[in-house]
């Protein structure tokens, strides 16, 4: 049971099915897109109040975060290295002599593959879901999107919340060392290129993320993929990079950004045998953008984190021994929120506290069936809305919470969904699941 259970917190927190390449008598997941371009922002909405937590939630302070109006202060300034990054291993356009550190022949072989897996994923998926969720998204709905076991996975909250203020993403996969882009040479650069190329195509082409190829990507990849991952779906949504930095989480929940002592710590980027020790220094990163051309700036944070109650060796502290993440996504207040492809850990007792922050907080959710199940939903004045089919989760870890999906998706009028959100079910159908407070 204790090993069954490490896998499935790897697999979640991810983002991500522990299913590769189907078999052949497995049809292979159809990839699904929607807009190229998001809908333009509208003006923010001024954020609610955090409501009164459960007993189970974290105290946190009263005043939700509000994103800079430009780059943080203090901490080290990485945004030269982030442009970097965009331009090479995003592919996104512009100048940086940091970019011009990867030769021009090997940045275009890299970009020749990129692109197409950008191009075709917005066009078979980004154009279908942005057209749905443009139609479906509440024009009040919280400006500050969570987004939990989000893998590498920040262009699908770009999909459905074009005009968000601020997006976290949380999974146990750090942002990585942005420093080695400049350090990686010859066959030690055309290797983790490749692995972005492999892993950013995967991603595009079933829309949720291959843990155990994630964890060698990741956490031991020479280039920050993760990062690289947040940066290609800017490039897709039509965003620019406006400023990098990396921080860490106090024990108030606050954020630290790292400055040049804290830098001084890590490993040196060219320290192959230390890649894990390194990206866990660079674990958290907080990204500003804005539209090309114009716009308010916005800002993703994605967060390293351990979103199971208890300490896991191997993955870190949970959430009962160190609050700390909690109290950073409290301090938020109101919020709206997404999942999916999580393996149903929010259905597991052992994620009731993650399960509990999303229930007291959240106005308007969406997920696949491994989002807030109606069992603990309705009785927290939730409604739900059910998109496609669902009858069985194609994956045992989903088997806990089955009859009660299976119930409210039979329960619900017939709605067709054109495009695949998350996890499929037993019978490779596509689902959607809306959450939302009732009035």
């Amino acid at each position: 049971m204790r090993a069954f259970l490490f896998a499935a917190l790897v697999v979640a927190a991810c983002g991500s099915d522990k299913s590769t390449t189907p078999s052949k008598a497995t049809p292979a997941p159809t990839p699904v897109v929607a807009p190229t371009q998001p809908a333009a922002a509208p003006k923010v909405a001024q954020q609610e109040k955090p409501a009164a937590k459960s007993e189970s939630s974290v105290a946190s302070a009263e005043k939700p975060t509000q994103p800079m109006a430009g780059p943080p202060p203090g901490g080290h300034d990485f945004t030269a290295e982030g442009r970097a990054l965009f331009i090479v291993g995003a592919c996104g356009e512009g100048t940086s002599e940091e970019a011009n550190a990867v030769p021009a022949a090997r940045r275009k072989q890299h970009c020749d593959v990129v692109n197409k897996a950008q191009s075709d994923y917005a066009d078979k998926w980004v154009k279908k879901a942005h057209a749905f969720f443009v139609d479906k998204v509440p024009k009040d709905a919280p400006k500050t999107v969570v987004y939990p076991f989000a893998g590498g996975d920040l262009s699908t909250a770009l999909t459905v919340y074009p005009d968000a203020t601020e997006i976290t993403t949380l999974s146990l996969e750090p942002a990585g060392d942005p420093r080695t882009l400049a350090a990686l040479k010859g066959n030690d650069l055309d290797e983790a290129m490749h692995k972005v190329e492999f892993e950013l195509k995967w991603l595009y082409r079933v829309n949720f993320s291959n843990t155990l190829n994630m964890i060698d990507a990741m956490r031991g990849g020479h280039l920050p993929t993760q990062l690289i991952f947040g940066l290609s779906a800017l490039k897709v949504h039509g965003y620019e990079l406006v400023s990098l930095r990396y921080f860490s989480i106090q024990d108030d929940g606050s954020i630290h950004y790292l400055d040049d002592a804290d830098i001084a710590k890590a490993p040196a980027p060219t320290a192959a045998k230390s890649a894990q020790e390194r990206n866990m220094v660079f674990a958290n990163a907080e990204v500003q953008f804005k539209k090309q051309g114009g716009g308010e700036i916005q800002v993703w944070r994605h967060i390293r984190a351990n979103l199971g109650n208890e300490t896991s060796k191997g993955i870190g502290k949970g959430l009962k021994d160190d609050p700390r993440v909690l109290k950073h996504l409290e301090a938020k207040g109101k919020i709206a929120g997404m999942t999916k492809a999580a393996s149903y850990l929010l259905s597991w007792d052992s994620f009731s506290l993650m399960r509990n922050y999303l229930v007291d907080h959240v106005v308007w959710m969406v997920s696949d069936a491994t989002g807030v199940a109606p069992k603990w939903g309705k009785k927290a004045g939730f409604e739900y809305e059910t998109y496609g089919t669902f009858e069985a989760p194609h994956i045992d870890a989903g088997n806990g919470i089955s009859t009660d999906w299976k119930q409210e998706f039979a329960a619900e009028p017939k709605r067709s969904l054109a495009f695949r959100f998350g996890y499929y079910d037993k019978k490779f159908r596509n689902h959607l699941v809306i959450m939302k407070k009732k009035a």
